[in-house]
């Protein structure tokens, strides 16, 4: 297992990104524990991207449930439907939010968040776990983000 992600800082978010990926993929090939797994992912992510917050949230019955995360405190549970996070679980679709202030119904576990993109993670067509990536930047993520971010989760499906 490699101790090191090598990542250029001054070159482009793509760059990054095409850097970044095959790391955390081989960085997680092999290893069957989840948890082990997300807690890398989001420990790679933030370090490498150097996101604002980095995390994971697990569906366990009826509500999401922090799991492995990087960054300030979060929400411990969200309700389906409910925030971001719980509309990606409810919809099953990727959300960019350029500014969480005027999402409706924003759960706003850190004032300094403000942009957000959640992708969902699917195990026999339904949503097991959540991606959420908070950035303190207004506007900071796009399709070079969802492009890149998709690609992982689906070696992450592939694994659960």
């Amino acid at each position: 297992m490699a101790e090191k992600l090598f990542i250029a800082k001054e070159v482009s978010k793509e760059a990054k990104y095409k850097s970044l990926i095959p790391q955390i993929e081989a960085l997680i090939t092999g290893e069957t524990d989840l948890i082990a797994n997300l807690a890398n992912i989001a420990a790679a992510l933030k370090f490498g991207m150097d996101f604002f917050w980095v995390g994971f949230y697990v569906v366990r019955k009826d509500e999401l449930v922090l799991g492995p995360f990087q960054g300030p405190i979060a929400c411990t549970r969200i309700q389906k439907g409910r925030g971001v996070c719980g509309t990606v679980w409810e919809t099953a679709k990727e959300l960019i939010v350029p500014n969480v202030d005027v999402f409706p119904g924003h759960i706003a576990c850190s004032s300094d968040s403000k942009s957000e993109i959640v992708l969902p993670v699917m195990k026999n067509d339904d949503v097991a776990l959540i991606l959420d990536v908070d950035s303190d930047q207004l506007d900071d993520f796009d399709q070079v983000d969802s492009i890149y971010l998709k690609k992982l989760m689906n070696t992450l499906e592939q694994m659960l």
